[in-house]
């Protein structure tokens, strides 16, 4: 075992100690012997099967049989979630082979980044998280259930689950993935095409066509941002089934894959053979693999929040530090969009996470003792699942990588280190992603410009006014403020400054995601502008310092006796359901404690 990652866990456990007692005292309370429904009374049980077939019926009104929860999060808007449309039916079938019975505990709303990048919509994204984990709460509420299948793949919508599923802590539950789409445009020409776009040499004509060639189809998007983040993370802490997450939608083995989990989860149960309850699969090993995974992979920041609030919601106290450290031993061994050419495609061809996982454990770099669904041990994910005729099966997965520009060993990494640091200084703490940044572009010292809202950057820009070095800041986009919307619309045009030779970096209390690319960019900065912190107080030529390789972000300009400046920006927000949210940007926590009301 790395000491590294030794450590960093058994300092996490320590911290943890009280509140990690006190939740799994709580969820053991409530696994009472048998289908929590058969205590409801008869009206209640009557309500609760009424609308169910005769055989499931019959099952749930006599028989000791699992019954189990599906909280989806499909809609036909989403590629990644249009698939899921019919995934209710194919799991029910597939329940009924084994004796069980399943219904849709509930839905969850599932919103797209993509689409409300820039816009009002997107201030609404992130909290969008905690109303899943309330959404799926309510559905499994009832007492009708004895484990659940949840169906989500994007962003937010995977943590709000697991805080959610969490809550039911003493549930089973599977996680159940829909595949990316098939690879489209490469990811290098859709960036150059958004740079020339950004430059004005193409216009929207050909901006669309480039954009409609690389999200062509129903499945996740192709490139490494949050969405994908997210489904390697849920494998490598035990919540899938080993080498489900990459499998396109639509064909066999993706379905065989469906079928399984719904199996699966009834085994877990503890009418099954082995009861697992999510709350004790998600335990500190679980939540230090999963960081691991992230960083060795150059994954979305977006889950230096997400970790943390899932932690939380399993009574663990995962910090920036503890990430940073393991940050610190752990080799980047893949490079997929934004951090490379390739996309999810080409990585799980070379190998994908089974050799990730095997790679990791070799190194010491993952705690090989965790349950998980697939069983006790990590060992179960070195397998791949293929279909020898119409039946699933596992076989052992590579032990060599298909393609070394995409996925290396930990003999070989791309890089020594995760490539996320964490930054501290005057102006508060932040994170950076480096993976994707050239060594030359992580330190820039240089005036800021300041401004209090995205669009007025990118006006100032198209206006020409940037003709030297700058540090840009963005504030007032912290949770408190605005809901900390992502701010990828900033990539291109930063971007552009970079290539014309200009030292530019981005500081702001915004959010970049897994998108961020080249731009050396410090993200999350908390204390927010709205909540007291030093970004309020800068001026336009104030002398800033971002520094990654010292691990720092500074401004050198004496900031005594200023008062704060701006504000968040609100006109443009009011009549497009951000004032439902007022609650949330009222009690929600800062950055570094997971940007949650929880």
């Amino acid at each position: 075992m790395n000491p590294v990652l030794d450590a960093v866990t058994r300092r996490i456990t320590a911290r943890s100690a009280p509140r990690r007692e006190a939740y799994l005292a709580r969820i053991r309370a409530a696994a009472l012997t048998g289908p929590a429904r058969g205590d409801l009374g008869c009206a209640n049980l009557a309500h609760g099967f009424a609308a169910c077939g005769p055989e499931d019926k019959l099952i749930l009104r006599t028989t000791p049989r699992a019954n189990i929860g599906i909280v989806t999060a499909y809609n036909d808007m989403l590629s990644a979630h249009q698939p899921y449309e019919t995934y209710p039916p194919r799991l029910k079938a597939a329940l009924r082979e084994v004796g069980a019975t399943g219904q849709v505990a509930g839905a969850v709303p599932a919103m797209c980044d993509g689409v409300t990048q820039g816009r009002a919509g997107m201030q609404l994204s992130l909290f969008s998280r905690d109303v899943i984990a309330m959404a799926t709460a309510v559905a499994l509420s009832h007492d009708m259930f004895d484990g659940a299948l949840y169906l989500g793949v994007c962003d937010k919508i995977v943590p709000g689950l697991v805080i959610g599923a969490l809550s039911f802590g003493h549930l089973p539950a599977v996680f159940v993935p829909a595949g990316p789409m098939v690879s489209g445009l490469p990811n290098k020409a859709k960036a150059r095409i958004r740079q020339q776009y950004a430059e004005g040499l193409v216009g929207r004509e050909e901006l669309l066509e480039a954009e409609a060639r690389s999200y062509h189809s129903a499945g996740t998007c192709t490139f490494y941002g949050t969405a994908n983040s997210n489904q390697l993370v849920m494998e490598v802490m035990g919540l899938h089934l080993p080498g489900s997450s990459f499998v396109n939608p639509g064909t066999p083995l993706r379905d065989a894959l469906t079928a399984e989990a719904a199996r699966r989860v009834v085994s877990l149960t503890a009418l099954g053979e082995d009861y697992t309850p999510i709350g004790e699969v998600v335990d500190e090993k679980a939540i230090v693999n999963g960081v691991v995974a992230l960083l060795a992979t150059g994954g979305s920041t977006n889950h230096t929040m997400h970790l943390v609030a899932m932690a939380a919601a399993a009574g663990i106290e995962l910090t920036w530090d503890d990430m940073a450290e393991l940050s610190a031993v752990v080799p980047l061994l893949s490079r997929m969009y934004p951090n490379g050419a390739a996309d999810v495609n080409h990585f799980h061809a070379a190998g994908g996470i089974g050799l990730l996982i095997r790679e990791l454990l070799s190194a010491g770099l993952l705690h090989p003792d965790v349950r998980t669904v697939a069983g006790a041990g990590l060992e179960n994910y070195l397998a791949e699942p293929f279909l020898d005729g119409d039946t699933l099966v596992w076989r052992d997965g590579v032990t060599e990588s298909g393609d070394k520009d995409v996925l290396r060993g930990v003999g070989d990494p791309f890089a020594p280190d995760g490539g996320m640091r964490m930054l501290a200084g005057n102006l508060g703490r932040a994170v950076m992603k480096v993976s994707a940044v050239k060594a030359e572009h992580r330190i820039v010292q240089a005036p800021a410009r300041v401004f209090d809202d995205q669009l007025d950057f990118l006006a100032a820009f198209e206006r020409g006014e940037f003709t030297a070095d700058a540090v840009i800041v963005v504030r007032y986009q912290g949770p408190k403020a605005n809901g900390m919307p992502e701010l990828h619309k900033l990539t291109p045009p930063v971007a552009v400054l970079l290539d014309r030779g200009l030292k530019v970096a981005l500081v702001t209390d915004g959010r970049m995601s897994g998108a961020s690319g080249k731009v050396p960019a410090a993200i999350h900065v908390t204390p927010e502008a709205a909540d007291g912190g030093a970004l309020a107080l800068l001026r336009d030529g104030d002398l800033l310092r971002l520094d990654a390789d010292a691990g720092t972000v500074e401004v050198l300009t004496d900031l005594a006796g200023r008062a704060p400046e701006g504000s968040p920006k609100e006109t443009d927000s009011w009549g497009t359901g951000r004032e439902l949210f007022a609650g949330f940007r009222a009690l929600v926590g800062p950055a570094d404690r997971g940007a949650t009301i929880f």
